[in-house]
């Protein structure tokens, strides 16, 4: 690999070569004081299209980032590597019991850097719940289609035609079996090389991640990027921020140096996703009258089931996730049982070995059949029931976030349905056996073996295996202050000069993979702050090689861009040449 790696070219590394104003925390050897017209917390979903727009609205952006900057040359497709460098905590970020671990981003990029690229719409069930229940009378399909639209064709979201591995095709052909519908997922990738370790950074800039599309984009058009910074406070003075103190960190990004950063802007985005966006405003005393800051942050509780085949199954490679079910989602109402989206994650040997339950002998003879295992997982939709109210971020003795995330019964009643949902689709599409990821489970070599001990199983934190690379809401958007912490532009309720533009935003879970989501909505309110700092028409994004900068036609009446058909933004098969993939989509100097 490393041979070829080195004809990879590396825009990152070109672009630093080329003079964008990076600034690396760690070499910091004074205090600094900066300015900017805004700057923009994050660097992931949420921060990177903002950053973008603001940039090519020609105001003076600057970002700040708590992780590193990290590119191409270094993505070795090592899971060891991997982990520490671009995860929170390391890849082993859990909720205050330990009972359910998250997987979020921590560099530049933020998850986007290391997110499966699947890519879905807002569902207009979910919508339909946020008008009714929290006066977001203009999130309406019809609304937000342009959006999406821009940011599908921005970022080459489109279908896969590459046919699934393995791991996924399982899920299809037993679905199939039993009559219940899938579907393939679309995914932002161009020219991608279908190798399978989305999740350990992209090696070949196939992925189009905020690392190689509106980072550069926005750093191109004179935006400051600050990396292994940590926003500290937001100090508020007469209903408006003053300005933002952040903390350089040591080059591990663990510790901080001791030097300070001061940022003065006439407006700030805080965009580092959830979780940490309600940490910096709570250690900031941000207006909290009714009490809604950090509530209702929902994770897509996630639950994990092992099927043995006798094929190789080698779900390490090919693209990790392209096939998925929302059968068990619409087949009740939204906020009746909790319903889940079924879908296939990819298996690495240290992701797979530390998510399985079991230890000793029994654990290391499953390792052991590696090659021959096939996962599927449950993505349950919390947050539209008042017995899935999500959870709530705290700050801990040392002032960092932590997420108290209750599983009521009305939760566990979902995971034991969506094991049994998932051990029958394995046993029809031919698994030897079928494991659970709880603790008390064993292999099953039937499926009615399997249903009768899945019923009899205890659901209960630390027995049932949950995970999470989902963190929605915690500063919810309502029209009404009393129901939600920004209003429906994003704005924060009394303070002028504060917007949140992230996953934090969301009133409830999505109930689908919510990358695509955060694109969209925060184009479009990234866009009415553009026009509101400037006076003028918002930009838009180009199609085809030009993507990133103003086509020469500004948004439409109604804030809706105008639309060029998309050109040839479309994935390439697997092994494709170098020549389309993401590196010509982001001009260097």
């Amino acid at each position: 690999m490393s041979a070829s790696h080195n004809l990879i070219p590396d825009p990152i590394r070109a672009g630093l070569a080329a003079g964008w104003n990076v600034i690396d925390g760690a070499t910091l050897e004074r205090d600094r004081t900066l300015e900017a017209d805004v700057v923009v917390v994050g660097s992931g979903a949420g921060g990177g299209v903002t950053a973008e727009l603001l940039a090519l609205a020609g105001l003076k952006v600057l970002i700040l980032e708590e992780g590193a900057l990290k590119s191409s040359s270094d993505f070795k497709m090592r899971e060891a590597d991997a982990y520490p460098a671009l995860y929170q905590e390391s890849g082993a970020r859990k909720t205050r019991d330990k009972a359910i671990n998250i997987l979020q981003g921590r560099t530049v990029g933020g998850s986007t850097t290391v997110n499966w690229t699947s890519s879905f719409r807002t569902p207009s069930s979910t919508l339909d719940y946020w008008r009714r229940h929290f006066g977001l009378a203009d999130y309406t399909q019809e609304a937000l289609a342009p959006w999406f639209a821009m940011m599908e064709q921005r970022l080459h979201i489109g279908a896969w035609d590459v046919p699934p591995n393995e791991n996924n095709d399982l899920l299809r052909r037993g679905a199939e079996k039993l009559g219940i519908p899938t579907a393939s997922i679309k995914r932002n990738v161009n020219g991608c090389w279908n190798l399978g370790y989305c999740g350990m950074g992209c090696p070949t800039n196939a992925k189009q991640s905020m690392l190689v599309t509106t980072i550069p984009s926005a750093l191109d058009r004179g935006a400051t990027l600050l990396t292994r910074v940590r926003a500290a406070q937001l100090v508020f003075r007469n209903g408006a921020v003053d300005h933002l103190l952040a903390a350089a960190l040591t080059a591990d990004g663990l510790t901080p140096t001791g030097k300070r950063v001061t940022v003065k802007a006439r407006h700030y985005v805080v965009a580092g996703g959830a979780i940490n966006t309600p940490g910096l405003l709570l250690r900031s005393g941000a207006p909290d009258p009714h009490g809604l800051l950090g509530k209702r942050t929902f994770l897509h509780p996630t639950i994990i089931s092992s099927g043995l085949f006798e094929q190789r199954v080698d779900g390490y490679a090919g693209a990790p996730q392209s096939i998925y079910s929302d059968h068990f989602l619409q087949a009740q109402a939204i906020d009746g049982a909790i319903g889940y989206k079924l879908e296939a994650p990819p298996l690495h040997p240290l992701l797979l070995s530390t998510t399985m339950a079991g230890f000793g002998e029994e654990h290391a003879a499953m390792m052991r059949q590696f090659p021959h295992v096939q996962g599927l997982l449950a993505l349950l939709r919390d947050g539209f029931h008042p017995e899935a109210p999500g959870g709530s971020v705290a700050l801990d003795s040392h002032g960092a976030p932590v997420l108290d995330y209750r599983i009521t019964p009305f939760v566990w009643d979902g995971a034991r349905r969506a094991l049994l949902s998932m051990a029958e689709i394995q046993f029809a599409a031919g698994a030897r056996s079928v494991l659970p990821v709880h603790e008390m489970a064993q292999s099953y070599t039937s499926w009615q073996q399997a249903r009768d001990a899945i019923n009899g199983l205890p659901f209960k934190n630390l027995l049932m295996r949950v995970v999470s690379a989902h963190v929605m809401g915690g500063c919810a958007m309502a029209a009404d202050a009393r129901h939600g912490v920004v209003d429906g532009h994003g704005r924060y309720h009394g303070v002028a000069n504060l917007s949140v533009h992230d996953g934090s935003l969301f009133p409830t879970s999505i109930g689908a993979n919510p990358q695509l989501s955060i694109y969209g909505i925060t184009a479009r309110l990234a866009s009415g702050l553009a026009e509101q700092l400037t006076g003028k028409p918002a930009p838009r994004f180009a199609a085809g090689p030009d993507a990133g900068y103003p086509a020469g036609q500004d948004a439409g009446p109604a804030g809706a861009p105008r639309q060029q058909a998309a050109g040839g933004a479309h994935p390439r098969r697997a092994g494709a040449a170098l020549a389309g993939h993401a590196v010509p989509l982001v001009r260097t100097a």
